[in-house]
């Protein structure tokens, strides 16, 4: 029985499935859009609302403009920004976290992401699907 045991294995260890959701939620941010298996993208999707909720979360701050910010206010900033380096570790998707998404679902409840289901894998038969962020237009393919 699986009880209390959430998320998926995917049958890779911890390490791999931290380090391969890390991969997957920066190349989202980046790109706005990536194709994945049904399965990966399930569980992306969860990973990927709490990390761009961490950019939402300090938008009334960064907003405040000019005004210096409380040592409470910077502690909650300096948080967030680390929380969410937990998971985007680089350096590029992690600004656009804050400067691009943050501002563009700060109005935005919740559900930042959509899973789009497409094809089924040649090789495998392994169902795909795509998960993009809703609302946001994506990086031009070169």
């Amino acid at each position: 029985m699986r009880h209390r045991n959430k998320g998926r294995k995917l049958g890779r260890t911890s390490t791999h499935r931290r380090a391969m959701f890390s991969n997957m939620v920066a190349s989202l941010v980046q790109h706005g859009r990536i194709e994945t298996t049904e399965a990966k993208a399930k569980e992306l999707r969860s990973i990927a609302d709490k990390t761009i909720s961490w950019g939402v979360s300090i938008q009334a701050l960064i907003t405040k403009g000019k005004e210096k910010l409380t040592p409470v206010e910077q502690a909650k900033v300096v948080h967030a920004y680390r929380m969410a380096r937990r998971v985007v570790k680089d350096e590029e998707a992690l600004s656009k976290l804050f400067t691009d998404l943050g501002p563009h679902f700060a109005t935005r409840p919740g559900g930042y992401t959509r899973i789009l289901k497409t094809r089924v894998r040649k090789g495998d038969a392994a169902p795909m699907a795509f998960v993009e962020l809703v609302g946001v237009e994506r990086a031009k393919a070169a």
